[in-house]
């Protein structure tokens, strides 16, 4: 099985337009394959050899460096230097001068063996020269496809570029399957052993925000930002809102009229995953208040020093403020960035160490009893009546 060089290098050139690669790059890789075929049926493993192309003529020039030495101990490697200064005048002991070898054919499994070199350093240089157009894309929202799912890694296709979203990147519960397309967030393009891949992640906080980017224009214009957001991919996320322009409802407008544009997330993210937006304040206590809704929160008691705060709630709020498995504290916690200690009321308050800040918060008036409003009701309209 003999290279045919001439084809080889036609081939060489079809590949550089078929996979718009640079004709060099591809020259480049072929002339470092041949090289090592050269090594296997003419020299010695650990050679240096320096292989050219001609891509006209499909020649193979190989050129093998020696050093100069006074006497041969191995030829492979070395060269007198009455032969060294044929070849180059001023040759001396100690330097390096390259033999010229014309190339006419290789062996079978030097041959093979060229082939699958050439095939496997063209792909990824295919990849390289792709993927290098997506480093301008980290930190967007991209389009995909899913190809395959392997265990806990989702395999992505974005045009001739790959990516993975590993298990920690995913929306919990969230299920994909072959020729799937799906938005996700591009997080970095990593280079491994494998070569270089990207990596993509639906459940970072990072995709969220940008889903409320599209949906709500006054972001784009500074009207509103969000200021942080807490999520558990597929269960509930916190987001903090603020206005900058006074008398725009920060909350109102990421919702939308009839709640459209958070719809149109949940709709991207699966219904399954709750959204509690709610207002930044700059106040500590109420924004911790504010991040442990839609729970009543009777005061706060705030260790700045320690980054600790302790949430007083009515005890019928308790298992609201603490979330169903510790849900709702642990991403306000997050989301503030305090470590929280929700108490009922009715407990008493164990001194804290530090400074402590002890915000009361108005208490919400508690909704009457159907059976209360009706009286009251009637009360109004009997007095009206005398």
């Amino acid at each position: 099985m003999d290279m045919d060089f001439k084809q080889l290098a036609v081939a060489i050139q079809a590949i550089a337009e078929e996979k718009n690669l640079p004709e060099d790059t591809v020259k480049e890789v072929v002339e470092q394959a041949l090289a090592a075929a050269y090594r296997r049926d003419y020299g010695e493993r650990e050679q240096e050899v320096r292989v050219e192309m001609n891509l006209n003529t499909g020649q193979v020039d190989a050129y093998v460096s020696k050093e100069v030495v006074e006497k041969v101990g191995d030829e492979a490697y070395e060269i007198t230097v009455a032969d060294a200064k044929k070849l180059k005048k001023d040759a001396k002991i100690g330097d390096f001068v390259e033999i010229h070898e014309e190339v006419h054919a290789f062996g079978r499994v030097a041959a093979q063996t060229a082939k699958q070199v050439i095939l496997q350093r063209l792909r990824e240089a295919e990849r390289e020269i792709v993927l290098a157009e997506f480093e301008d894309k980290i930190g967007t929202v991209v389009n995909a496809m899913v190809s395959r799912v392997e265990g806990m890694i989702v395999r992505l296709e974005l045009g001739k570029a790959q990516g993975i979203m590993p298990k920690s990147e995913q929306i919990q519960g969230e299920r994909y399957y072959p020729g799937q397309r799906i938005k996700a967030f591009l997080k970095d393009v990593e280079r491994g052993p494998r070569g270089p891949q990207l990596v993509l992640s639906r459940g970072n906080v990072q995709f969220l925000e940008f889903l409320f980017r599209a949906e709500v224009p006054e972001m784009e214009s500074g009207a509103v930002e969000i200021k942080g957001i807490a999520r558990e991919a597929g269960v509930r996320s916190k987001v903090a809102v603020a206005s900058t322009v006074p008398g725009v409802d920060p909350v109102g407008t990421f919702v939308g009229g009839h709640g459209t544009r958070v719809n149109a997330v949940v709709n991207e993210i699966g219904e399954q995953e709750k959204i509690d937006i709610i207002v930044w304040k700059e106040n500590i206590s109420e924004y911790i208040a504010e991040a442990l809704s839609p729970t009543n929160v009777a005061r706060v008691q705030v260790d700045e020093a320690n980054k600790r705060a302790k949430v007083i709630v009515p005890e019928d709020q308790l298992s609201i403020a603490i979330g169903r498995g510790g849900q709702n504290v642990r991403l306000a916690s997050k989301l503030v960035g305090y470590e929280l200690d929700i108490e009922a009321e009715k407990a008493a308050a164990p001194e804290v160490e530090g400074k402590v800040e002890v915000t009361e918060l108005p208490k919400q008036p508690k909704l009457k009893k159907k059976e209360q409003l009706e009286s009251s009701l009637l009360e109004a309209i009997e007095e009206h009546g005398e």
